[in-house]
């Protein structure tokens, strides 16, 4: 080997150093940036969040029912707004997530490449379809049917306040429908994922198909599909502009025909003629919302970690 061989190899080694160098500095850098977000987020809600709190009184505000920020006599309990986001989200879940599970199982095993070729198109159309247009899709078409449903249940309930189908049922519908294409996706991943020499162990053991899909598939893609979970929570629980459309906007407790407040709808009503304390308030009610998505993601993680071990 000639001394200019020598050369070319020691400068291609010296290039490639330079370039895993470059990139190890820029996977550090991105990974930074995430976390510096993730802290710079939390340290402003906090820091905007909190002096209401003080001003107000904790009791006072997380579990006072009475929201009345521009009164004579203001009152700033958020119980209700709370209830709300958290019976909405609970709801919307409970009817999306075995919808868009056995959605995903019927795309990962059992749909043919023609049915494939129809259903996956829309669900990924359904992905990108703005939440504003969900939420005119629920006033002109979810809650004039609920509005009907109402009419016949409560037609001779003189104390009963109509709302036009604009409540809680009509939200719940909505986020259900909103969160599909986030389960349906990651959950067909996750079942993709899982090894064909498992399925066909189960099936040489004498399981049906069905059986091993339930027994074998969607054990094994536990975690997958807690994660679609995970992410059809924070999808539900931070929807505002498809909700403010459908449900009704008016602080009160929780019931199905009830027209609602959630958290997010809160803010996003109010925050254009706020100023003052009540300006304040709005940020903590953000504060909460935050809180309950960073409880979410802990619980979920160690619900996970749990089942792995």
């Amino acid at each position: 080997m000639d001394t200019n061989e020598n050369k070319s190899i020691f400068s291609k080694n010296k290039n490639n150093a330079i370039l895993e160098k470059s990139m190890h500095i820029i996977f550090l850098v991105c990974s930074l940036a995430a976390i510096i977000a993730v802290f710079a987020i939390t340290i402003y809600m906090i820091i905007a969040g909190t002096p209401a709190i003080f001003k107000i009184g904790i009791k006072d505000m997380l579990f006072n029912t009475v929201w009345k920020p521009t009164a004579e006599t203001p009152s700033f309990g958020i119980a209700y707004i709370i209830l709300t986001s958290i019976v909405g989200t609970f709801l919307s879940i409970l009817i999306g997530v075995p919808i868009g599970v056995l959605t995903a199982v019927f795309l990962s095993d059992i749909a043919g490449k023609k049915s494939y070729k129809i259903i996956k198109p829309c669900i990924e159309l359904l992905a990108g379809i703005p939440s504003i247009i969900y939420g005119l899709f629920g006033l002109l078409i979810i809650n004039p049917i609920i509005y009907k449903i109402e009419l016949y249940l409560f037609k001779n309930d003189p104390n009963h306040q109509f709302t036009g189908g604009a409540n809680l049922l009509a939200a719940i519908l909505v986020l259900a429908i909103m969160i599909l294409p986030t389960v349906i996706n990651v959950s067909e991943t996750a079942l993709r994922a899982v090894p064909v020499s498992l399925k066909q162990a189960s099936l040489a053991l004498g399981a049906t198909y069905v059986q091993t899909i339930f027994k074998v598939c969607i054990p094994v893609a536990k975690s997958g599909i807690i994660t679609a979970i995970v992410l059809g929570i924070g999808r539900a629980i931070g929807e505002a502009m498809a909700i403010v459309l459908v449900s009704g906007n008016t602080v009160n407790l929780p019931l199905p025909f009830n027209s609602v407040r959630f958290l997010t709808t809160g803010i996003v009503s109010e925050m254009s003629y706020s100023s003052g304390l009540h300006r304040q308030a709005l940020f903590t009610i953000g504060l909460v919302l935050f809180v309950f998505i960073m409880v979410i993601n802990i619980i979920i993680n160690r619900i996970l970690k749990k089942g792995d071990k």
